[in-house]
Parts: structure tokens; sequence; C-alpha cells
């Protein structure tokens, strides 16, 4: 079995002043895909230029920081909320919502496609492969702050947590255990499946020109299976536990949507492609 390595979440301290891997993770997760945007904008064809895709970073991280946080307060921490309205601002203490988060760009893209004329599905599209790098980051951040941990596991993959950190993982075992029974490191398996994998998915299918809305469909398809599937390792956080069936979770429930609607886009993308060529034939 692995144990957890002994990683301070203060990244630098400089007297009151502490920065956090967390949010730290977070700008590098921006940084990647405001690379990868200037890259994919200098390909051969492209309508982008380098200015626009700063200014949409620049809308995104707006988005995703306000929308994340707001989410998370109102989906998993509403109580926190009531008891301190300050609670909100605290991002550093981790508590982001990716579906806040995504609502958050929706409405960045929105505003976005609005200033440069732009289709909303156009920018969506352009932004989809990007995002991973993101979610990458970011969950790879949540592994650092120690949060979000999966069920117990006899995996040879499964992580021992020291007792004295993480309490809630040892509350049936021995006063002098040092660590806690095997878990899921579920933060990395999300980092591996909606950051990795689903970026390399998403990067070589768009490479090619698809239809308008099937980027953003296979992205809302393939979030939404991977967290979906996560969820079932993953412990439900602890003041909402299981919403029914001793097994759906909030990120399950707020998963459903996203497969249903990138499988709707799918089918529409395609379809209106296949629409305009039989019309073009005639």
């Amino acid at each position: 079995m692995l144990t957890y390595p002994d990683i301070d979440p203060v990244a630098l301290a400089l007297g009151p002043l502490k920065v956090h891997w967390y949010g730290l993770m977070y700008l590098i997760g921006f940084a990647l895909a405001w690379v990868l945007g200037r890259w994919r904008a200098r390909r051969p064809g492209s309508d982008w230029t380098g200015e626009m895709v700063d200014d949409l970073v620049f809308y995104c991280v707006i988005g995703t920081i306000a929308g994340g946080r707001l989410g998370y307060m109102l989906f998993y921490g509403f109580d926190q909320i009531l008891d301190n309205p300050l609670n909100l601002l605290k991002v550093w203490e981790g508590g982001m919502s990716f579906h806040g988060g995504l609502i958050g760009v929706l409405v960045a893209i929105l505003l976005f496609a609005r200033r440069y004329g732009r289709r909303f599905f156009q920018v969506a599209d352009f932004l989809a492969p990007l995002v991973p790098t993101g979610l990458l980051a970011g969950r790879i951040g949540n592994f650092i702050n120690g949060e979000l941990w999966g069920h117990r596991t006899q995996m040879p993959w499964g992580i021992q947590l020291p007792c004295d950190r993480f309490p809630r993982q040892c509350l049936d075992q021995p006063a002098e255990s040092l660590w806690s029974p095997p878990v899921h490191a579920s933060q990395l398996y999300e980092a591996a499946l909606e950051g990795l994998a689903l970026f390399l998915i998403l990067w070589f299918f768009s490479r090619k020109p698809r239809p308008m809305m099937a980027v953003s469909g296979l992205f809302l398809f393939g979030y939404g299976i991977f967290r979906f599937l996560v969820e079932l390792v993953r412990e439900p956080d602890a003041h909402l536990g299981y919403l029914a069936f001793d097994w759906l979770t909030m990120g399950q429930l707020l998963s459903l949507p996203m497969i249903l609607a990138g499988l709707l886009l799918l089918v529409l993308a395609y379809r209106s492609s296949t629409t305009s060529e039989r019309a073009t034939a005639r």
C-alpha cells in the first residue's frame, strides 16, 4: 500500500501572507489553457488571434472562480453561507464546484461571443479542448489539500492517510493508530480521467474540422461519464451523504444533465451536418 506524502498545503509563507498550492494549481491550469489556446490560434486557417485568446482566458478565469465558488457554496455548503457569508470568499481553503464553474464559464462565453460577434458554439468548441488542463491541475490541488478522498479499498494503489491530519478516515481505528486504512485517491482518478484522458480525446478529436457543437457535446458527455464513474468510489460530502439508493451523490446528480446535454449536442451537430451535405449535393 502507498502512504500519503507529507505535503504542506501552503507553498510559500511570507509573514501573514500565505500562498496555497490549491490556488497555484488553478493558476497553472489557466496558464496551460492560455498557452495551448495561443498555439491553436496560430495554426493555418485559424480565424482566432492571440489577443482574442487572451480575452477569452480572462473572461473564463472570472467565470470559473466566481461560478465555481458560488456553485460549491450553493450545492454543497449552503449552511456555511448561513453561518458566515464571508465564507464565500475563502477560495484558498478549497471548495470549488466544477458544475458551478461550468455555469460561470458559459456566462463568460456568452459575453465574449457578444463582444466579438461570434456564435456561442464557435467559442465553446474552441475552448472545450483547453478546459481539461485546468481540471487536471485543480484535482492535483485537491490531492495536496487532502480533500475529496474515496472509499476504503484493498487495491494495491490504495493510500493510507496520517490519522493526525485526517481524523475522519480513522474514526473506527484504535486510538494509537498512526495511519488510516487504505482509501481510493479519487482526486487523482479524476485528474487522470477528467484531466489527462479528456484532454487527449478532445485535442485529437478537434484537430480535424467537426460540425459546430460536436466538440462541446463531446466535452459535456465525456466529463459527465468520467465524473459519474469516479463518484462510485468517492466518498460523498459528509454533510450531504447519499441522496438516494445508498449510492447516488450530488456530483452524479449534477453530471446526469451534462451527459444528456452532451449526447443531444452530438446528435444535433451531426444531424445538421448531414442535412447540409444533402442540401449541397442537390
